[in-house]
């Protein structure tokens, strides 16, 4: 009986530490075969820290427990804008670029709303379900960001970095791939058992789990990255990051995995986008209210409240 929940909390623990090490393998393979370290970090890095919502998905899916596929980005989401910035706000001030407030933000708020039309057909049409052509729809606008950041990468000189050489053998980064890729298959495989374990056990729902739980355990590398660059007063970057990683939540994620297995939309979803947008047009509004283009500690607390309150809304739906 007890053993589900430590397979979970191993799970999760297991998942992101197998993303570090395919992130790690992959780039330094890329690195040997010279691909520059934007490319690395706008591909390889953004896809590895994406790995933990994927897999979940993906064992989600094949399993039929589509309020773990969206109660996961939903809260994901949720927890990155809400819970990590206003951490990371209460910690210290958080200075925003002028591209990631203009360009950045903006693509995000498209990227929710595109995924809210999606699902909205469950009420103008008998499909309940997110089909491939709604995740061809989502991939074709991730191919659009993916052009976007590659092309600012570019144009921005302080983000150019040269090859590094890489002492790294040949056999360390194979190591590193597929103990990555066991890890992320296994851990995977636990959180999806055990949410939907403990869902059953304690009569809490598939969504409540995953938008709680989950969604903290797979935004764990998203917070320790900010929380570090906090204490170091290196977070220009910061918000940009969060930024990026939900625009990949949503169109990588949800792009994909329908083409595995249709996702069966819950019916009260679009309360949890709407609030997932809410939270991403929050930040936006904040960027023009006292200092501008910087989140402060009294930003940061009001985030965390608003967190404090989600939750407690989704626990009271049940």
């Amino acid at each position: 009986m007890v053993l589900p929940y430590i397979l979970f909390g191993l799970g999760i623990f297991i998942l992101i530490k197998s993303a570090d090490y395919i992130i790690e393998g992959s780039s330094s393979l890329a690195k040997k075969l010279g691909v520059s370290n934007i490319i690395i970090g706008l591909t390889v890095v953004a896809f590895g820290t994406s790995l933990p919502e994927l897999v979940v998905n993906i064992f989600a899916s094949v399993q039929g427990a589509s309020g773990v596929s969206f109660g996961n980005i939903a809260g994901s989401n949720i927890v990155n804008v809400l819970l990590i910035l206003g951490i990371t706000a209460i910690i210290t001030n958080v200075k925003v670029r002028s591209r990631t407030v203009w360009k950045e933000i903006p693509f995000a708020l498209l990227a929710t709303f595109v995924l809210f039309a999606l699902i909205s057909k469950i009420f103008f049409t008998n499909e309940t379900s997110l089909l491939w052509n709604d995740g061809l729809v989502l991939l074709a606008l991730l191919v659009m960001f993916i052009y976007y950041i590659i092309q600012s990468a570019i144009e921005d000189k302080k983000r150019i970095e040269l090859i590094e050489e890489v002492d790294v053998s040949n056999w360390k980064i194979t190591v590193k791939l597929i103990v990555g890729l066991v890890g992320i298959y296994f851990g995977g495989q636990w959180v999806v058992d055990g949410a939907v374990f403990m869902a059953g056990q304690l009569g809490l729902s598939q969504f409540l789990i995953s938008a709680t739980i989950i969604a903290i355990g797979t935004s764990l590398p998203e917070l320790v990255v900010c929380i570090v660059a906090a204490t170091k007063k290196n977070i220009d970057l910061a918000v940009g990051n969060i930024v990026g990683s939900n625009i990949f939540n949503i169109l990588w994620v949800f792009g994909v995995i329908p083409f595995i297995s249709p996702i069966k939309i819950p019916p009260f979803i679009g309360i949890d986008i709407g609030i997932m947008f809410g939270s991403m047009l929050l930040l936006f509004v904040f960027m023009f209210l006292g200092k501008k283009k910087e989140l402060t500690r009294k930003d940061g607390i009001t985030f965390v409240l608003f967190y404090v309150i989600y939750v407690i809304y989704i626990i009271a739906r049940g």
